[in-house]
């Protein structure tokens, strides 16, 4: 069975919760396999396929620049680009290139939420293509780097080491 993030398993009411309160339930293994890939920081768990930014160019302005604007600035959705070094400033903004700290996340993010109106419609190759052009717009890789399931997590995103771990004992962290 796939391990699914504690988040996505709460958000779609598929966990089994105590007695106690009588709601939830166990998924099925077919309900899981029906998530699609289950994708780790590291770039564990990305499917095939492969992209580049030249690739991505087109199909960001046919199916993100609506809402992120032509070159990902933001629009009705948020920006995707700039405010590196912003962070620690009264006013950050937190963007793919300034606050992502994995890139395989933001491909397990466009995969599973992008396009907004129609969420799951593109295919891991136009994934991998969209992501390619926002993380080239973010100057972080070249318009022509391929983009798949062993570059994407050797991406090295310029926040990775703005995470520190959960001091609190009774959160277990690596």
């Amino acid at each position: 069975m796939r391990t699914l993030s504690v988040a996505l398993v709460f958000a779609l009411g598929l966990c089994a919760q105590t007695s106690r309160y009588g709601v939830g339930r166990v998924p099925g293994a077919e309900e899981i396999r029906g998530l699609g890939p289950t994708v780790a920081p590291d770039g564990t768990g990305l499917p095939e396929g492969s992209a580049t930014a030249v690739e991505g160019r087109e199909l960001f302005a046919q199916k993100c620049a609506k809402c992120h604007g032509e070159k990902a600035e933001g629009d009705v959705g948020p920006a995707l680009v700039g405010g590196q070094g912003t962070l620690a400033t009264p006013k950050p903004r937190k963007t793919v290139g300034s606050f992502w700290p994995h890139a395989p996340v933001v491909w397990d993010y466009v995969h599973r939420a992008m396009p907004f109106n129609q969420p799951g419609v593109l295919s891991h190759r136009e994934v991998y293509a969209v992501v390619a052009y926002v993380l080239f717009l973010n100057g972080i890789i070249g318009e022509k780097d391929v983009m798949d399931a062993k570059s994407l997590g050797k991406v090295r995103m310029p926040n990775r080491d703005g995470f520190v771990p959960d001091p609190r004992p009774d959160v277990k962290s690596k």
